[in-house]
């Protein structure tokens, strides 16, 4: 008898953040720690430009409830 497993992949939702030049990087820090603290989001992506301003990409697991009725 074989068993077989069905694994889905994880499916996330998206938010972008724009933090402009100028922005420290113990704000920039405190921004994402918020972030992640009270919202549950991960870094998924960060790009530094060479003007300072830098443009980040969180992401956060989309939890489905699976109904067992």
């Amino acid at each position: 008898m074989s068993s077989r497993r069905i694994s889905a992949m994880a499916e996330y939702e998206y938010q972008a953040l724009y933090l402009p030049r100028g922005t420290s990087r113990d704000a920039a820090r405190q921004i994402l720690t918020d972030h992640a603290e009270y919202g549950r989001w991960e870094l998924d992506r960060l790009r530094l430009y060479p003007d300072g301003s830098r443009r980040v990409t969180l992401r956060r697991r989309i939890i489905r409830v699976v109904r067992t009725l």
